[in-house]
C-alpha cells in the first residue's frame, strides 16, 4: 500500500514538473515569437495575444469576424476567402451541399457565437493558423500586396460590435474581500459572509437584452427609492455605480439535464471580457429583498469588444486563494488556479477632462475560479450554450485601493472618493465616464484587454 502510495505521489510530482516545463517552453515560445506588424511591448494587442471581436470594416459595411494585432483587425474573412486555413475543421467544407469551408462560414458570420461552438481544438488551430500567418518571418501574408491591404485594416477605422449574440447572462458573486465588504456594511463584522458563502458560487440571472459593447452610452436608471424616515419615492437614480468585472463566454455548452464536469469547465470556456454592471444602489437597497436584485441592475451592463482566450493567458496561470472548507467534490479541481491580470477603473467627468485612476484590483483577488462557476452553474442539469455570459462580480482586493465600486471605495457615502480637481464622489453624476482597463504583462511583451467604457446620461422624462 505504501509503495504504491509513493508511486502515485511520484508520479504526481513527475506530472507536475512536466506541466512546469510545458509552461516555461510556452513561455519562451511566447517571448521569442514577433510579428511583421509592429506593435510596442506595452501595446495590448501583440501577436501573443491575438483577441477575437466583431467588426465592420466601414461605415454600412457587413460585420465579420476579426482578431486585433497591434493598431489593426486582421479581417478573418478576408483570410478565410483566401483559402488560408488549411489545416484541421477549419479547412473543411462547412457541408455537403456548400462549396465554402469551415472557416469561410465560421468567420463570415455577424456574431462570433458559430466559432464558439466548434471546441478547443478549433478554436487553436485558428489561434496556430493566424499566428503563423502574422509571424516577421512567414511572408504569406506578410509580402501579399493585394491581400495585405485588404486583410489588415487600421483600427481606429473600425466599429466594434459585441462578439456575440449573447443567449443567456448570469452575474457570480466570486470576490471574498467584496462580499465581506458589503456583508460588514449590511450585517456587521461579525456576519460579513452568509453561511453558504463559503461553500456555493452565489450567482443570479441577469439581463442579457441590455448588454452593450464598450462605448455606448449609458442613461441614468429611474425606480423606486427609500429615503430613510419617509415612505418610498419615485425618482432618478441618485446613487450610480460601477462594478470592476470580468466575464467569461461559453464555447460548446451541454445538453440539458447533463452537467459540465468541473475538469472539463476549461474546454467549455471561450475567452474573458472585462465587463462593467452598472448599479443603482438606492434602487437595490429598497428592492433586493427576498429576491436580490432586479431594477437596479437589469438597465445595462457594458463588456469589452475582444475575446481573449484562455491560450492567451496561460503564461499568466498563478495559484488560487486557498478554499476553506474544501469545496464539495463536483467543486473541487485538481488544477485549480487564477490569471494574474491587473485591473484598473479611472473617471472622467464634465470638469476632469485627463482620466483619474480610483482603483486598482486584480483577476487573482477572485475566491471562485470561473471553472467553478461554470461546473456549478451545471450541475442542476442547467444547459449552456455557445455565447452565454458569465460574470464574476465586482473583484476587490484586500487593500482600500483594490475596492471595485463605489460602494466599497466612499464605504455607503462615508469616505467619498476624492478627484484631482476637487471633486467627490459616493455616486456617478451625469457626464461622468467609467473607464476600465485589464492587462497581464511579461518583460517582453503585454496581454490586454483594451477597454471597458461608458459615459452616464441624464435621465429620461417618462412616457
Amino acid at each position: 500500500y505504501q509503495r504504491r502510495v509513493m508511486g502515485f505521489l511520484f508520479m504526481s510530482f513527475m506530472d507536475s514538473q512536466d506541466s512546469q516545463q510545458q509552461k516555461r517552453q510556452k513561455m519562451d515560445t511566447a517571448i521569442d515569437m514577433q510579428s511583421f506588424i509592429d506593435v510596442p511591448a506595452d501595446h495590448h494587442f501583440p501577436i501573443q495575444n491575438l483577441p477575437y471581436g466583431v467588426f465592420s470594416p466601414r461605415q454600412g459595411s457587413e460585420p465579420r469576424v476579426g482578431v486585433a494585432i497591434g493598431d489593426f483587425v486582421l479581417d478573418l474573412k478576408a483570410i478565410a476567402d483566401a483559402k488560408l486555413f488549411t489545416t484541421g475543421v477549419l479547412s473543411t467544407e462547412a457541408s455537403i451541399i456548400s462549396d465554402i469551408t469551415v472557416a469561410q462560414d465560421v468567420f463570415g458570420q455577424p456574431t462570433l457565437n458559430k466559432f464558439m461552438s466548434l471546441g478547443r481544438q478549433a478554436w487553436r488551430e485558428a489561434r496556430q493558423t493566424i499566428q503563423r500567418l502574422l509571424s516577421r518571418d512567414n511572408p504569406t501574408l506578410r509580402d501579399n500586396f493585394s491581400l495585405r491591404p485588404v486583410a489588415l485594416v487600421p483600427a481606429a477605422e473600425v466599429t466594434m460590435h459585441l462578439p456575440a449574440d449573447i443567449g443567456d447572462y448570469t452575474d457570480f458573486y466570486a470576490s471574498k474581500h467584496h462580499a465581506s465588504n458589503v456583508g460588514v456594511m449590511i450585517r456587521g463584522k461579525e456576519n460579513a459572509l452568509n453561511p453558504n458563502w463559503l461553500h456555493i458560487p452565489i450567482g443570479y440571472h441577469g439581463r442579457s437584452s441590455s448588454i452593450v459593447v464598450s462605448g455606448t452610452d449609458v442613461t441614468r436608471p429611474k425606480g423606486q427609492l427609500k429615503p430613510p424616515d419617509s415612505a418610498p419615492v419615485f425618482g432618478a437614480c441618485k446613487r450610480l455605480d460601477f462594478e470592476l468585472e470580468m466575464a467569461f463566454f461559453v464555447g460548446p455548452g451541454n445538453a440539458q439535464g447533463d452537467n459540465i464536469p468541473i475538469a472539463d469547465a476549461d474546454k467549455h470556456i471561450f475567452g474573458l471580457v472585462l465587463m462593467n454592471d452598472w448599479s443603482a444602489r438606492d434602487i437595490q437597497t429598497w428592492e433586493y429583498q427576498p429576491l436580490g436584485p432586479f431594477g437596479a441592475k437589469n438597465f445595462a451592463t457594458t463588456i469589452s469588444p475582444w475575446v481573449v482566450t484562455l491560450d492567451a493567458l496561460e503564461p499568466f496561470i498563478v495559484a488560487a486563494e486557498q478554499q476553506d472548507p474544501r469545496p464539495m467534490p463536483y467543486l473541487t479541481d485538481p488544477n485549480h488556479h487564477s490569471f494574474d491580470i491587473q485591473l484598473q477603473v479611472a473617471l472622467t467627468t464634465k470638469q476632469l477632462h485627463e482620466p483619474a485612476i480610483i482603483t486598482q484590483s486584480n483577476f487573482k483577488y477572485l475566491y471562485w475560479s470561473i471553472e467553478q462557476m461554470l461546473a456549478h452553474h451545471t450541475i442542476t442539469g442547467c444547459n449552456m450554450r455557445p455565447g452565454d455570459l458569465l460574470g464574476t462580480g465586482t473583484i476587490s482586493g484586500p487593500a482600500v485601493h483594490e475596492r471595485g465600486c463605489l460602494l466599497e471605495l466612499a464605504w455607503k457615502g462615508e469616505t467619498p472618493v476624492a478627484l484631482p480637481n476637487g471633486e467627490k464622489r459616493v455616486g456617478l453624476e451625469d457626464g461622468d465616464t467609467v473607464i476600465m482597463t485589464g492587462f497581464a504583462k511579461t518583460s517582453t511583451y503585454t496581454v490586454g484587454f483594451g477597454s471597458c467604457v461608458g459615459t452616464v446620461l441624464p435621465a429620461k422624462e417618462l412616457l
